[in-house]
């Protein structure tokens, strides 16, 4: 199965580690990339594909990724997608409250890239495999 990613994160490099780990492991999904949360809502708001999966970063330029997540969970059509937040922030607040307002899941970026080889391609199969709600 071939899912859409909406990956939203202001870093370039982190953009492309996360293609690469999709790439070398011969996963058949799509990314969509988006560099702030307002650029990701005026990808969301053209509708022709929705994406099954949203990757956000918090700590980003114009509108940060709780900010967007706020926006995307008070929006009837969308709320539905699930939002897995990508940051290097451990900060126990920003957990706490990304939770509160709807995030599916929280994982913490590793500075090694075979670790974070290995977290990307558990949430990748894990939600390969989950029923995702399809609106």
């Amino acid at each position: 199965m071939s899912l859409t990613f909406l990956l939203i994160d202001d870093d370039e490099i982190e953009r492309l580690k996360f293609a690469r780990v999709l790439d070398k492991n011969n996963y058949p999904h799509k990314i969509v990339e988006a560099k702030n949360g307002e650029e990701a809502l005026d990808i969301l708001a053209q509708k022709e594909q929705q994406p099954d999966i949203i990757f956000l970063d918090l700590n980003m330029p114009k509108m940060n990724g709780l900010e967007f997540l706020k926006e995307l969970k008070s929006n009837a059509t969308l709320q539905y997608i699930p939002v897995i937040i990508l940051s290097t922030s451990n900060n126990h607040q920003d957990l706490k409250e990304a939770y509160k307002i709807g995030a599916a899941g929280y994982i913490v970026k590793p500075l090694k890239y075979e670790e974070y080889t290995h977290k990307i391609k558990c949430l990748i199969e894990y939600w390969s495999v989950n029923e995702l709600l399809k609106v």
